[in-house]
């Protein structure tokens, strides 16, 4: 792989979920990932075998793991071992928060690049 250098308003958002878009930047051993929650966004409870750090850059987000709830504001952050349960919710107005991978996460990097295949 070869450096690259991107604008993140350049890359195309890809849906998360109702309400959470996201753009990516795929290395080969990690990712990062630029989140739009919309208005009182919610993820719903899932678990994956990536390690997922994050940080909160605008807005409340809150992760839920075992039923308690952490609400984070802007420079907060957190780390997720792999396959953790967990859910996540933000506030009225929003968030923006930025999540890195180890190692990717295939399973976007195939729905972004069949979106960006499809024009969008």
């Amino acid at each position: 792989m070869q450096p690259r250098f991107v604008s993140f308003g350049d890359v195309a958002p890809f849906t998360l979920i109702d309400g959470v878009e996201g753009r990516p930047l795929f290395g080969d051993g990690a990712m990062i990932n630029v989140i739009e929650f919309g208005a009182g966004a919610t993820v719903p409870a899932h678990s994956h075998p990536h390690e997922q750090l994050g940080v909160v850059l605008r807005g409340m987000q809150a992760l839920v793991i075992d039923g308690v709830a952490r609400e984070m504001g802007p420079m907060e952050g957190y780390v997720l071992p792999g396959n953790v349960v967990h859910s996540a919710y933000c506030g009225p107005e929003g968030a923006t928060v930025i999540d890195v991978f180890s190692p990717v996460r295939e399973d976007y990097r195939e729905q972004w690049e069949r979106l960006s295949a499809d024009g969008g």
